[in-house]
């Protein structure tokens, strides 16, 4: 009876390892490393452009064999940081103004999300990101390229688009709802340059 048992045993283990092995590499979740991590901002407008920084507050991705499947990313707006300008009192005037209603009502919005939805595989290290960005509580889709390298270290990933922010109903200084305005036209496309690293897999 004990020998009877072994086998069938030695049997169901032979057939889970097959399973696992025709399912190929088994997903994990790879945690953001927030302090790695960079998210850079670039605004224009007619007689310029602003740049600066905001902080990722958490995020992780999934990940099966080589390939990023996944993921999800909390943004705390309300690290915003401007970096070009060097005078106190007006960099303070700045953000405080990205913070307000104008812009990204920080006060009754403290975190923006974004969730992959779908990622499409292209040449070599190339990949096509498609997730939903909210902001202030809206969300819309957006795709973009990125550059994704992927290992039990880690994975590395960097990406640079813009978005229309007047779809998040940011719409101060846009020449597309407001006559008049002149050179102080803010436009409505913003540049998100990303540099994200995960921590090893545990």
């Amino acid at each position: 009876m004990k020998k009877v048992s072994s086998f069938f045993f030695a049997a169901a283990l032979m057939v889970a390892a097959t399973v696992q092995a025709s399912n190929g590499p088994q997903a994990t979740t790879q945690t953001v490393d927030t302090d790695k991590s960079s998210l850079e901002w670039v605004g224009k407008k007619v007689t310029g452009q602003h740049n600066g920084t905001i902080d990722l507050k958490s995020g992780s991705l999934q990940v099966n064999g080589n390939k990023v499947t996944g993921g999800s990313f909390v943004i705390d707006m309300s690290s915003i940081v401007v970096k070009d300008i060097q005078d106190a009192e007006m960099n303070g005037k700045l953000t405080g103004h990205l913070n307000s209603e104008d812009f990204f009502s920080v006060e009754k919005h403290p975190t923006a999300t974004f969730v992959i939805t779908n990622v499409k595989a292209l040449k070599g290290n190339q990949a096509e990101i498609t997730g939903d960005l909210t902001i202030k509580g809206i969300t819309h889709a957006v795709t973009f390229p990125a550059t994704v390298s992927v290992s039990k270290q880690g994975t590395k990933a960097t990406a640079e688009f813009d978005i229309d922010r007047t779809k998040w109903d940011i719409r101060y200084g846009s020449g597309s709802f407001f006559e008049g305005l002149g050179d102080k036209v803010i436009y409505d496309d913003f540049t998100i340059r990303l540099n994200l690293v995960t921590n090893p897999e545990a």
